[in-house]
């Protein structure tokens, strides 16, 4: 089962539901922290990393005395990776989404390709957490390769949990995607209800089942449980908006390691996602 904890916006909670929820399971399950431009998960778990693989994508290698400047290779690339003016071709790697089809198009073979790290995956464990997480190396921009590449460790027979990056782009949509269930953290302010409604409609796009956490309850207004009810979509947990709460979080604690009570609140969100899973229930 893989379950993709997202929001529309940073700092709404994902990472405190993602690794209180991997802890709170008793059987075996994997936490993969896809927010590989500052993944923290880490912070909470202290996972012990015993394995380190760099994630590599292919870029294109022009050889200038093939080459007969025909353009080809720029017109099939949506990127602006690629460009030829007059004799000169000119790469811009960062752009590369490393699809091939310059190569492919190539008449004279005048282009391979080349390797380029976008950064890599470490792996490791936290007590009966299995842990991953990814790394975009500075002055990289494509961080959909690594969340791909963490996701192909998904295990069978275990609960799989992707901590997603924040927002609704490309990234987001790499983390969501072919997921069994998406939870969306939200907190009760215009701004995170703006956002939630966003990601809502990238779940609605991507057709999974979904359900909504509210952190912070009580702060703001009940927008957010109006617009869950009139969308569909399921509150299936509210963390209050608590002063021990916080201070458990700035500390880099676990809710439910310093206030015990709340690993029957997850366990209970845990088994009301396989329900709704199940069932396939999604946004109208």
């Amino acid at each position: 089962m893989i379950i993709s904890i997202a929001s529309g916006k940073g700092g709404t909670g994902k990472t405190t539901v993602a690794t209180n929820l991997a802890f709170s399971l008793e059987n075996s399950v994997q936490l993969m922290d896809c927010d590989v431009e500052e993944p923290n998960s880490h912070l909470f778990l202290n996972p012990v990393f015993h394995d380190k693989d760099p994630v590599i994508a292919p870029v294109p290698l022009v050889d200038e005395n093939k080459c007969t400047y025909c353009r080809k290779c720029m017109e099939i690339c949506r990127f602006g990776a690629i460009a030829v003016a007059g004799e000169t071709v000119i790469t811009f790697p960062e752009l590369c989404h490393s699809c091939g089809g310059c190569t492919v198009i190539c008449p004279e073979d005048a282009i391979t390709e080349s390797p380029r790290e976008l950064g890599y995956i470490e792996k490791g464990k936290s007590g009966h957490i299995s842990f991953l997480q990814g790394y975009l190396k500075i002055g990289q921009v494509m961080s959909p390769p690594i969340i791909k590449k963490i996701r192909t460790y998904a295990e069978k027979d275990t609960v799989n949990i992707i901590d997603a990056p924040p927002g609704t782009s490309c990234p987001v949509i790499a983390a969501m995607k072919g997921a069994d269930f998406v939870l969306l953290v939200t907190e009760p302010t215009p701004f995170g209800l703006n956002d939630l409604i966003l990601a809502v409609e990238a779940v609605k796009t991507l057709d999974i089942p979904c359900g909504i956490v509210i952190n912070r309850a009580g702060m703001g207004n009940d927008d957010v449980k109006q617009y869950a009810e009139k969308e569909g979509v399921p509150v299936l947990m509210e963390i209050p908006f608590d002063k021990e709460i916080a201070r458990v979080y700035a500390n880099g604690g676990l809710i439910v390691d310093h206030i015990p009570e709340y690993r029957e609140k997850f366990i209970t969100l845990f088994d009301r996602i396989k329900e709704l899973s199940l069932q396939g229930v999604n946004t109208k």
